[in-house]
């Protein structure tokens, strides 16, 4: 019983075994998993994927890499979609100062519109978040966006900056790197957020755990970090899987 709660199976790297892929995670215990539509090509593959799929969910936002390409109607159509039973939060939306795709002045406008459509339609948010963490909170907090929360994807700050998101209702998510060797923080930041607000995710086809590292992710792999994250808390595997399932149904308010 396990929750993908941010995967890409809609990525051009499955096209091949799509259907295979999506079975080899059933096959591992995966019950449920939010795959993620980020831009104009992926939000339509996304919806179809969560059509097609009783057990896959969607989430629908627009990308800080591609900010620069949303139009008004972009996000009318995204208000439009979150309207669809199986879509449960709006994202990825955020910041991403590492790849240099679109201006900062312009991802934060974007980000700052997209956290009012959620707070305007009671959504939660997916916030992706890379070597943005002050200007993430900042703006989180100047946009009031714990009046929906939502989930820190692929967690890669401080405790002190996983604190401040969850004093404004989010959760924590953890994926592959957690399993690295080398990855110290991410370890330590888990081992101190408190279970009630503790995800897992693959954000396949990126992120590969490790023993699989350099290689396409895919969402069966989610149980190897379950297997790190119970490792990491001292639990079992099956203590992991079903808290960490059950904040998930709970965060995108499936029943």
């Amino acid at each position: 019983m396990l929750f993908d709660t941010h995967t890409h199976l809609d990525a051009p790297q499955f096209d091949e075994d799509r259907e295979e892929t999506i079975a080899r995670a059933v096959e591992a215990g995966v019950t449920r998993m939010v795959n993620v539509g980020f831009n104009r090509e992926t939000i339509p593959s996304t919806m179809k994927l969560a059509e097609t799929y009783d057990f896959i969910y969607a989430a629908v936002g627009w990308h800080p890499q591609d900010a620069i390409t949303m139009l008004d109607e972009d996000l009318d159509w995204i208000a439009e979609l979150c309207k669809h039973d199986k879509v449960v939060a709006i994202g990825e939306i955020g910041l991403d100062y590492y790849w240099d795709t679109s201006p900062k002045e312009v991802q934060h406008q974007v980000f700052r519109r997209q956290i009012g459509l959620a707070r305007e339609l009671g959504m939660p948010i997916v916030i992706h978040d890379r070597d943005a963490h002050e200007d993430i909170v900042k703006i989180l907090r100047e946009e009031k966006a714990s009046e929906v929360g939502g989930i820190m994807h692929s967690f890669s700050g401080s405790w002190e900056t996983a604190k401040l998101c969850m004093n404004m209702g989010f959760h924590i998510s953890f994926g592959g790197p957690i399993t690295f060797k080398n990855a110290k923080q991410p370890k330590e930041v888990l081992k101190q957020v408190p279970l009630d607000r503790l995800l897992i995710e693959t954000d396949s086809p990126y992120l590969t755990p490790h023993p699989f590292r350099g290689k396409r992710n895919e969402s069966a792999h989610v149980r190897l970090v379950a297997e790190m994250a119970a490792e990491l808390k001292g639990m079992s595997l099956e203590e992991i899987a079903q808290i960490t399932t059950q904040n998930a149904l709970e965060r995108f308010d499936i029943r």
